[in-house]
């Protein structure tokens, strides 16, 4: 069975997750960068994040090769929360690959972060992730409605707590 790593997201990641996020096919992620450049511009101020408390990103691992990434939004105003998020490149979907991403990052959020409530905002059509929720164990809790560039837009909220 083929392993899968969590390591901290790389400058040197860039062009790979230009491609992997610009794929005609990543349709339910909403990251899209404009250039290589704007990608690593983001990935340089990780360290930042993360020393903030407020987001900790992971490269995914799987065979070696870099295949996507995850990671855990800090709640601001209730520190024992976060948001959990992953995503795959389109060549490596249906490998079960995001489930297992999905535990090692619950992992890091409750043992090094001392999250205890996690949750995943899902888009209704993404079946794929509501699969990969359910796998790991998280439970639907209701519909969240936000707007975002002028448009209503759903998720599906999934949590689990410690």
């Amino acid at each position: 069975m083929a392993k899968v790593e969590l390591r901290y997201q790389r400058v040197s990641d860039a062009k790979r997750y230009y491609e992997i996020l610009n794929h005609p096919d990543f349709i339910y992620f909403d990251v899209k960068p404009k250039s290589i450049e704007e990608e690593r511009k983001y990935l340089k101020e990780n360290p930042k994040r993360r020393k903030d408390n407020f987001v900790h990103n992971y490269a995914i691992i799987y065979t070696g090769k870099m295949v996507g990434g995850c990671g855990i939004k800090v709640d601001q105003h209730s520190i024992n929360s976060a948001e959990l998020g992953y995503f795959i490149d389109r060549d490596y979907w249906g490998n079960e690959i995001a489930p297992k991403a999905l535990r090692l990052l619950e992992k890091i959020a409750t043992n090094r972060l001392g999250i205890e409530r996690m949750s995943l905002y899902i888009k209704p059509k993404n079946r794929a992730s509501i699969r990969v929720a359910q796998k790991a164990g998280y439970t639907r809790e209701g519909k969240i409605k936000t707007r975002k560039d002028g448009k209503i837009i759903y998720y599906i909220l999934y949590g689990k707590v410690k």
